[in-house]
């Protein structure tokens, strides 16, 4: 048997969905083939300090709960940096002083800003590193709902109508908003996920609201029209030549499906696996599935979020390209269904980044 992998878990973060990474890297941790790969546990606590974690103290954690980094396990571990060396690089303990050797691959588990946005991924880039998931752009392009969702409307793809509205204003009026877009409206900050900070309005009192609460999280917010139809996803998996999985879908219990129905109310959605779709529309779903992932420029794993018309249109709604990984998350429930188990999903992934890393690598860096 050859060396295995040191492949670097990294979660936790400095976003809302700090609590959601955690508990996903547990699930990718324990999916992990210790025969083929070295897990290297590292935090990023709330500070943004990357911390070299335990691995028993976080597979010891309630699974029943969405554990964060906790300041006694901060003060704990070593604080470790990710340091360029040349077309290489090294794990270095800032205490210590030390060279922890190198990481053949990261495995990011993060969601949302610092993360998911290109950030980690620039980071890897530089490093000379393998990184799971999407690359700069296509992190980039995936987390900001308002750039996504005008290149998909660009290529022709059916997303719903929305209006990108700024923290430094000026905002338009709930009048104008329900003129453009009807009523109720979604309201939601334009770089988050795990429904974090989005309201469902139907007053101006209620939008103006909602507007405060997106611009907690971010700098740009998107009002969207309401779309009446069922909610589909579809995880998609590849590099040049992607993959879907086959569609589900989500019947949520809430007024729409929020962070409560996502992760702390078992009872918030039913998840429908396969979705109860004719083997048309099923496949209607998987291949434009497969086309935005295509024109976000997406690489290794995204899931995307569609709605179904009661008159059979198909619309975009989002792409994730870190999806969860929590033990109700859908991604890995579909790949499930569609015949991959967790372990090998986890193991195709860290193949593909390696196979990313090793063309982009081969490209000419000099005239």
């Amino acid at each position: 048997m050859g060396r295995r992998l040191r492949v670097g878990v990294v979660f936790g973060g400095r976003s809302a969905e700090h609590e959601v990474s955690v508990a996903s890297a547990r699930n990718v941790l324990e999916a992990m083939d210790r025969d083929r790969y070295e897990p290297v546990l590292i935090g990023i606590d709330r500070e943004g300090r990357w911390l070299l974690e335990d691995a028993s103290r976080l597979l010891l954690a309630d699974a029943g709960t969405l554990p964060a980094l906790s300041p006694q396990g901060a003060a704990a571990a070593h604080e470790v940096a990710l340091v360029p060396r040349g077309r290489s690089n090294a794990l270095v303990d800032l205490e210590a002083r030390s060279d922890l050797g190198t990481l053949d691959v990261v495995f990011p588990v993060l969601h949302g800003p610092y993360g998911e946005d290109g950030s980690v991924q620039g980071l890897c880039r530089l490093a000379g590193i393998p990184c799971v998931g999407a690359g700069v752009l296509g992190s980039a392009v995936g987390m900001d709902k308002d750039v996504m969702k005008r290149l998909l409307r660009d290529a022709g793809i059916p997303t719903a109508r929305f209006l990108a509205v700024s923290r430094a204003g000026p905002a338009p009026s709930f009048s104008d908003a329900v003129g453009a877009l009807g009523v109720p409206l979604f309201v939601k900050p334009a770089n988050l996920g795990s429904s974090v900070g989005v309201s469902k309005v139907g007053t101006e009192d209620a939008f103006a609201e909602a507007l405060r609460l997106a611009f907690r999280y971010d700098t740009k917010a998107l009002v969207e029209e309401c779309i009446e139809g069922r909610e589909l996803e579809c995880s998609v998996l590849g590099n040049d030549d992607p993959v879907a999985s086959v569609p589900g879908e989500v019947l949520p219990s809430h007024e729409f499906y929020d962070y409560e129905a996502k992760y702390l109310d078992e009872h918030g959605a039913a998840l429908e696996i396969p979705a109860r779709l004719a083997a048309a529309a099923a496949e209607a779903v998987r291949a434009l599935a497969v086309r935005a992932f295509r024109v976000l420029c997406c690489s290794g794993m995204a899931r995307v979020d569609l709605f179904l018309r009661p008159d059979g249109e198909l619309l975009v709604n989002e792409i994730n390209t870190i999806p969860g990984f929590t033990r109700i998350s859908m991604y890995p429930k579909l790949w499930e269904a569609s015949g991959v188990t967790y372990r090998e999903l986890v193991d195709r992934l860290i193949r593909l980044a390696i196979e990313r890393h090793e063309t982009e690598r081969g490209l000419a860096t000099s005239v």
